[in-house]
């Protein structure tokens, strides 16, 4: 099952403009797309040639702000019941 198809991802600027919306900084951004740092939290917002977003961090980053803490936590089990650990 796909979930997502045609996909494009958001600009620097769609991407700054949620940074802003939240009132994040960059540390509390990379927490939130699941990356190690504001360094690479930049790197989809700066430079030359910004990198492009992938959906499935994209799509972590919007679940975090649509789910409930439940049915985040029944995710997070789902993962374990596969085989994760955290």
């Amino acid at each position: 099952m796909r979930l997502i198809d045609n996909y494009t991802p958001p600009t620097a600027d769609d991407l700054n403009r949620l940074k802003e919306t939240l009132g994040y900084t960059g540390n509390q951004m990379a927490d939130l797309a699941g990356v190690a740092s504001n360094s690479q939290w930049r790197k989809y917002t700066g430079g030359e040639s910004p990198r492009a977003m992938s959906p499935h961090i994209l799509f972590y980053m919007a679940a975090q702000q649509v789910l409930s803490k439940n049915e985040l936590d029944r995710v997070l089990d789902k993962m374990k019941e596969i085989g994760a650990s955290f």
